[in-house]
């Protein structure tokens, strides 16, 4: 599972003009659920979100939390992430899950986020989503995460 963490000021997903989630302060998270991910892959990432400190203190220091500053998350499910780039001008979705196995992790991404205690908005996975974020910073944040090889 790959994460593009934007901390935002606000955050909202359109799909056909209609607002389907949105926030104020947080995360706005593309998630990219790969081949291969599962249960502890999903749950190692949403405890490292929830405690991920990137909100400034009141010395301006990255030392805050998102729970601390009352953050929300707005997850949206992008599989481009996982492009492989590397061999021709079109990209290659090998690595990227198949479309029910991706959108169940995804699903469980962001239950494990609630779990979390956040409050979690969404896009729709598969659908033709419109992005509008006010990046803060802006701070940007790649997160991924393989399960080791028993």
């Amino acid at each position: 599972m790959k994460l593009v963490i934007q901390r935002v000021q606000r955050a909202a997903v359109r799909i056909d003009e209609q607002e389907v989630g949105a926030i104020q302060t947080g995360f706005l998270i593309l998630v990219g659920a790969e081949a291969g991910d599962n249960q502890a892959t999903v749950q190692h990432l949403a405890q490292k979100v929830a405690k991920l400190r990137v909100f400034a203190d009141e010395a301006g220091k990255m030392n805050l939390n998102i729970k601390q500053v009352d953050g929300a998350v707005l997850s949206v499910s992008q599989f481009t992430l996982l492009a492989d780039l590397q061999h021709g001008n079109r990209p290659s979705f090998k690595q990227a899950g198949a479309p029910a196995e991706a959108d169940h992790n995804y699903q469980c991404f962001n239950a494990a986020l609630a779990d979390q205690g956040l409050p979690v908005a969404t896009g729709e996975f598969g659908a033709d989503m419109q992005v509008e974020l006010v990046n803060d910073g802006p701070a940007t944040f790649l997160m991924d995460y393989q399960e080791p090889n028993a």
